[in-house]
């Protein structure tokens, strides 16, 4: 398994790393991908990747601190470039449910993303929420670049997944599909084909069930996995091995 979006550089994982990676070791990763959010989690993000052989990392800006942290194309190329674990860029893309950021602000920081993604040809780890409108349109000014495109901790409506689809995009899974009143959500995953899907635990953040509630961490994308597996009506296995392919393959 690889779990495609955790934040090892947040509390209480970074501080209890050792104890981590075993558990993750345990139930069966090879691969954990931690995002990068704020300068400031770069830093850490460059410690964690030198850690372990199985932790790789991104750069990038939350679009809630597209005001505070303001990057352009050639830093965020400069900064992935002088570092070879690091491939993938984001955490990025548009957030208009909360006032974090001025819509300009986190539009200028997505753009700048997007075009060092079109250099680097690497992927880009897309946060959305309550912009699909927007978010579409910007991806449209840019498609004719074959985009890499992964939609983490996809929330989206079927009918923006259809669009997302029509632009080669990938979809992470996370620990709300295990949700009770998840219901168009599974049955959006249902829709996407398994050839686009990863896993994600998003942690120490939206823990599945059966540990909902509490810190979430690497070990517990098992139980979003089970999940997909019976959405997808398919052995866990196969959801297994499909999701780890298909995460290798975006990322090379």
């Amino acid at each position: 398994m690889i779990d495609s979006h955790c934040h090892l550089d947040h509390e209480p994982l970074f501080n209890d790393l050792e104890n981590i990676l075993k558990r993750s070791k345990e139930v069966g990763i090879e691969k954990l991908l931690t995002i990068c959010t704020t300068f400031e989690s770069f830093v850490k993000i460059k410690q964690l990747v030198k850690k372990d052989d199985i932790i790789f990392g991104t750069y990038g800006i939350h679009p809630h601190e597209a005001k505070n942290d303001k990057v352009t194309k050639k830093l965020i190329i400069d900064e992935i470039s002088a570092n070879e674990k690091i491939i993938g860029i984001g955490e990025t893309g548009l957030d208009f449910y909360y006032n974090f950021s001025d819509k300009k602000d986190q539009i200028k920081s997505f753009e700048e993303h997007i075009k060092a993604s079109i250099e680097l040809k690497i992927p880009l780890i897309i946060h959305s929420r309550n912009a699909e409108d927007e978010m579409l349109e910007i991806f449209n000014e840019y498609k004719k670049h074959d985009l890499k495109i992964l939609m983490h901790c996809f929330t989206g409506s079927k009918k923006f997944a259809e669009s997302l689809l029509d632009l080669n995009a990938y979809f992470s899974a996370s620990g709300i599909i295990t949700f009770k009143n998840s219901t168009d959500l599974q049955e959006t995953f249902k829709s996407i084909p398994l050839e686009k899907t990863l896993i994600e635990t998003d942690s120490p953040y939206l823990a599945p069930v059966p540990n909902r509630g509490k810190k979430n961490e690497p070990s517990f994308v098992r139980f979003t996995a089970e999940k997909l597996a019976q959405i997808k009506d398919i052995p866990i296995p196969e959801l297994v091995k499909s999701t780890t392919s298909n995460f290798n393959k975006l990322f090379n």
